[in-house]
C-alpha cells in the first residue's frame, strides 16, 4: 500500500530501541512538525475550503499525537531532549518543485507530506512488531494505522487539485528520489526518519 521503494533496513528497529529517549524525542518532534505543516497549509491556501476542512482534524490528530508522545516519554522517566536537524525531511524540501502554479505548488507539498507520513507508517509498524515493551508496540501500531490514513488522505488531496496523471508521475518522481535519500541516510537508531 504504501509504495516506497526501499524498505528500511530491518536494523533500525533494533538500534532504536537500544535509544529509546532520543527516538520518542524525535518523534514528539515529528508529530510537532507534521501538525505545522498543515497549519502552514491551511494558512496558504485557505481558499480551499475541502483543504481546509480536511486538515484541520489533521492537525488536532498530530497534536494529539505530540502530547501522547511526550506522556509516553514521561511515564517512563525520559528526558524530552531538544530538536535535531532532519536530514531526511531538509533532502525531501530540497527537491520540492519551485515555481509553477499555485496547484502545482500545493501539489508538490501534499506530496512531500505524503512522502513524510508514508515512511513513518513504515517505521511505526517495525516498532510496533519489534519492541520489546507491549504498551509501546500497541501505541506504534494505533499510529502506524494513523499516519497511513493521513498518507491516503495528502495523495487524494494532490488529486483533487492538480491533474491525476501529473500527480501519479510526479509521485513516482518522489518514490525514486526517496528511495536515494534512505539509500544515502546511515542508519541511526536516534530518529524516526
Amino acid at each position: 500500500m504504501l509504495h516506497l521503494k526501499l524498505p528500511t533496513d530491518p536494523r533500525w528497529a533494533g538500534i532504536a530501541e537500544m535509544q529509546l529517549e532520543d527516538v520518542l524525542t524525535d518523534h514528539a518532534y515529528c508529530e510537532q512538525k507534521a501538525a505545522s505543516s498543515c497549519i502552514s497549509l491551511i494558512l496558504r491556501f485557505n481558499d480551499l475550503e475541502e483543504l481546509v476542512d480536511t486538515l484541520t482534524p489533521i492537525v488536532a490528530e498530530e497534536w494529539g499525537h505530540f502530547e501522547r508522545v511526550l506522556e509516553q516519554i514521561r511515564r517512563r522517566k525520559l528526558k524530552f531532549g531538544f530538536p535535531r536537524k532532519d536530514e531526511y525531511v531538509i533532502q525531501l524540501a530540497n527537491f520540492v518543485k519551485k515555481g509553477g502554479s499555485r496547484m502545482q505548488q500545493l501539489t508538490e507539498q501534499l506530496l512531500m507530506n505524503a512522502l513524510i507520513e508514508a515512511r513513518s507508517c513504515e517505521r511505526f509498524k517495525l516498532l510496533s512488531a519489534h519492541l520489546e515493551d507491549q504498551e509501546l508496540q500497541k501505541f506504534y501500531y494505533e499510529l502506524m494505522i494513523s499516519e497511513a490514513g493521513h498518507y491516503v488522505t495528502f495523495i487524494e488531496l494532490a488529486r483533487k487539485y492538480e491533474d491525476p496523471k501529473r500527480v501519479n508521475k510526479r509521485w513516482q518522481e518522489w518514490l525514486s528520489f526517496e528511495a536515494e535519500v534512505m539509500n544515502s541516510l546511515e542508519i541511526r537508531g536516534d530518529r524516526i526518519h
